[in-house]
Formats: structure tokens, C-alpha cells, sequence
């Protein structure tokens, strides 16, 4: 192993089964890619769901990031047990099996969805601290403030306040 050979750290990218162009043209762009450069991150794997925004693929030979991406895998499970970061949409299924497998989440809300629960979980476990929580236009800027060693476990027993706030929010009666 060359001096060169850096250790593969890989950023992964998800937007589930949604359309999130703004999340996938936000990774893409230079400033997100420099900031994930300059904390480590070797490589930029992009999950761009029914999108239609297509990135800009890299071998990561210019001194940056090698970036690539697909649309829909069978195997999301491995390609998040294999980052070492994890930027997703606010789908609640990205976000509590990314926590559960016990990786730094950057969640992306999509303000182009109107009706947006999903903002309020992502909010949620940002104040408590187990994620950080970002727009398109603010995520280099999250990555850049980011300290992962600030982050807390997440350990699902722990649901049950939060789930007993998103209850609230969504106008179920406490049990």
C-alpha cells in the first residue's frame, strides 16, 4: 500500500424512493464536495431515486472526491453499513436505519414538500442531538460546522418520546 492510498472513506447519499433533485444537485456541487474533501471523505456515492438531475461521476484522480450514483438498489443496507458518513432525505426509514446501524446522519429536508412532517422527526433528533439537520443551501455549510464526535447513540428504546412528539404533532391523542 502506496503512501497515496488514502483509507476509503465513503459518503452516502440517499433520497429513497422520492425525487430530491435539490438534494442530489447540493451534493454535487463544488462546495459540498470541498467541504466533504477537506473532512476526510474520499469518495461520493449517490443514490438519486426517480430523480432526474444526474451527477457529475469522478474517479477522484483531480485531488477530489471520486463521486458516482445509481437509482434504486436492493441493497441500501449495505451501502449505509459501509459509509462513513450518511447524508439522506427525511424519509423516517432512512433515518432510524441509519441510526441504528450507528452512522453520522445529515438529514436533508426537502422544503418543496409542502406538508412536511417529516421535517418535524429530523428536527427532533437534531435537538437531541443524534443528527444534524440541513437544507440544500445550508448542507456545506452543516458539513463544514459538523463535529461527529458531538453526536449521541441512538438506541431505540429511546423512541418513545419522540414518537409520542410526532404523535402530538399529527393530532393523535397521547395513550
Amino acid at each position: 500500500m502506496g503512501n497515496d492510498e488514502k483509507t476509503k472513506r465513503v459518503v452516502f447519499v440517499t433520497v429513497g424512493t422520492t425525487c430530491f433533485d435539490a438534494l442530489v444537485k447540493s451534493v454535487n456541487s463544488d462546495s459540498v464536495k470541498q467541504a466533504l474533501f477537506e473532512k476526510g471523505y474520499t469518495h461520493l456515492l449517490i443514490q438519486m431515486g426517480r430523480g432526474s438531475y444526474l451527477p457529475t461521476k469522478s474517479e477522484g484522480d483531480d485531488g477530489l472526491l471520486a463521486v458516482d450514483y445509481f437509482t434504486f438498489s436492493s441493497s441500501i443496507a449495505d451501502h449505509l453499513r459501509s459509509a462513513s458518513l450518511v447524508i439522506s432525505h427525511a424519509g423516517s426509514g432512512s433515518i432510524f436505519e441509519t441510526l441504528r446501524l450507528g452512522k453520522p446522519l445529515i438529514v436533508v429536508v426537502n422544503e418543496d414538500l409542502m406538508d412536511n412532517h417529516q421535517s418535524e422527526l429530523a428536527e427532533e433528533l437534531a435537538d437531541r442531538k443524534h443528527l444534524y439537520c440541513a437544507s440544500p443551501q445550508t448542507l456545506h455549510q452543516t458539513i463544514g460546522d459538523m463535529n461527529l464526535s458531538s453526536l449521541l447513540p441512538y438506541t431505540p428504546g429511546d423512541a418513545t418520546p419522540v414518537a409520542k412528539h410526532i404523535n402530538r404533532f399529527l393530532g393523535f391523542p397521547d395513550d
